[in-house]
């Protein structure tokens, strides 16, 4: 019986409705290539293969072993309604070069199944619909103004007054944006972003607590997301461009070109710092990029940096980093409802241990597993989001 009253599925049933996407997605989140899994269950790599491709369908006895290697329920195998996995967009990460294909296969499994629990939860309640404009910019427009007109646009779409843009991770949730945290074992990877058939999903790297840097880094995947589709993912041109997104967004350019030094004033640039919340780095490199600032005084700028150890913390108090509320909030609601987390963790055929970390508003930074946490009445973007419960209640 599970935790809902209801009998789980049995090995036997799972095996009928056997799901090769989801053998993938198990073996992609739990890092192993298809010969270790075979290793670990007795079997060829050419079975593995032919269990993920659809080709052949594994006895009873070899979903218990497959569930048992990859730390999964049976039931994780058994057909979802929406196949996430063959749907979404590949996903953009900082440098393909320093990340492994191993890394890159679990951090975008981790996103497709954060996706594949928001889908859960929308049984019970209602999401913001995505909201997200489309502007694609080619890679071959290094020299034109294309990420710049994108962020305008993004910004007048949302309806952004001048100035700051307030508490950055809500508003992506208010436009139908999962935001989350990665786990642990995805820390190595910086903030990455997957565009999925339900929602666009960004992930949030749990290591990274700097809230100024954060900031920038949502807006640079949010620029991937409205940029680059279609654009292969980890080149230095896409990567430049979705930062010059994130400066003209975070940073309007006819808004600060005024207020931005054209030396190092670091009293100054701390204090545009707070007003903008972005880093000191942030600003330099929008001086430079707007000609306030000449190549020669940025580099000796960012070499003061780095010798006062300001490019990894810089001065000053830090804000906590904002966090994510839709599917935090989701469980409280659900809760107050009679619908106990570990009822979700079930619908959702989710490890525990990911289900926490997915549906937690701080990240796990210490290797425990994380309850959700309530925000003591600073929900309000996402009190909104979540318009009803449903009547499936």
């Amino acid at each position: 019986m599970n935790e809902s009253g209801k009998p789980k599925p049995g090995v036997s049933d799972v095996a009928a409705f056997f799901d090769g996407g989801r053998l993938t997605l198990a073996r992609h989140l739990a890092g192993l290539r298809k010969n270790a899994l075979a290793h670990r269950v007795g079997k060829t790599p050419t079975a593995i293969a032919g269990y993920e491709s659809g080709n052949t369908r594994p006895s009873a006895a070899t979903v218990a072993q497959l569930s048992l290697a990859l730390g999964v329920e049976a039931g994780f195998f058994a057909a979802r309604p929406l196949d996430l996995q063959a749907t979404s967009g590949v996903p953009h990460f900082r440098s393909l070069r320093s990340t492994t294909q191993i890394a890159r296969d679990q951090a975008h499994a981790y996103g497709l199944l954060a996706a594949d629990v928001a889908v859960t939860f929308e049984n019970y309640v209602e999401f913001p619909g995505r909201d997200v404009i489309s502007y694609p910019v080619s890679i071959d427009d290094s020299l034109g103004t294309g990420p710049e007109e994108a962020a305008r646009e993004t910004r007048k779409h949302f309806a952004l007054e001048p100035g700051r843009v307030p508490h950055l991770v809500r508003l992506m949730e208010h436009r139908g944006v999962l935001t989350v945290f990665s786990p642990l074992q995805a820390a190595p990877i910086d903030a990455y972003s997957i565009d999925t058939q339900v929602r666009p999903v960004i992930l949030l790297n749990p290591l990274k607590q700097d809230h100024y840097r954060q900031r920038y880094d949502a807006a640079h995947e949010l620029g991937h997301l409205i940029m680059h589709l279609d654009a292969e993912p980890g080149s230095h041109v896409v990567e430049e461009q979705a930062n010059r997104f994130a400066a003209e967004f975070l940073m309007p350019g006819d808004e600060i070109i005024g207020s931005l030094p054209h030396k190092a004033d670091w009293l100054a640039l701390g204090r545009l710092k707070e007003s903008w919340g972005v880093s000191i780095q942030a600003l330099l490199f929008r001086a430079r990029r707007l000609g306030i600032m000449s190549d020669i005084t940025y580099r000796n700028a960012m070499a003061y940096m780095s010798s006062r150890g300001w490019r990894r913390q810089e001065p000053g108090l830090m804000p906590s980093v904002e966090q994510p509320s839709l599917l935090p909030r989701a469980i409280e609601i659900l809760s107050d409802a009679g619908i106990d987390q570990a009822v979700l963790m079930e619908t959702c055929r989710v490890p525990a241990n990911l289900f926490r970390v997915i549906t937690s508003r701080a990240p796990a930074v210490d290797g425990t597993d994380l309850l959700p946490s309530r925000d003591n009445g600073n929900d309000e973007l996402a009190v909104k989001s979540l318009r009803h419960i449903s009547r499936s209640l």
